[in-house]
């Protein structure tokens, strides 16, 4: 099965909307609980991961599970850097090398995908 360079995106896409949906629930844990801004943040949450499960049955229909699973792991790269640039989290070497070994393991799912 080869995979297209715009289904490739979309699942790309489908990454990035479920990485927000970790901002959205960060941002609900610093309000007390069940207040205003608790509610409208975990209300966030829930839309931004409604849409994520729309896209991700869509994805799951022109990919391999087990290829679409791999490329899900990226999520740890966007966590990572929305992490430093909305909470000012520091970014270690430890993380770096964390996140570019399971992007490693993607692009080696990816590829045997691409080769049958």
């Amino acid at each position: 099965m080869k995979i297209k360079f715009g289904d490739f995106l979309l699942l790309e896409l489908s990454v990035v909307v479920y990485s927000i949906s970790t901002i959205a629930a960060n941002m609900a844990s610093k309000h007390e609980f069940l207040s205003l801004g608790y509610i409208m943040f975990f209300g966030l949450e829930f839309v931004v991961l409604a849409i994520y499960a729309i896209l991700w049955q869509q994805i799951i229909k022109k990919f391999q599970l087990s290829i679409a699973y791999a490329n899900k792991s990226v999520v740890l790269l966007w966590t990572m850097l929305w992490n430093f640039l909305i909470f000012g989290q520091g970014i270690t070497p430890g993380k770096v090398a964390g996140v570019l070994l399971v992007m490693a393991g993607a692009v080696v799912m990816n590829m045997g995908g691409i080769k049958e």
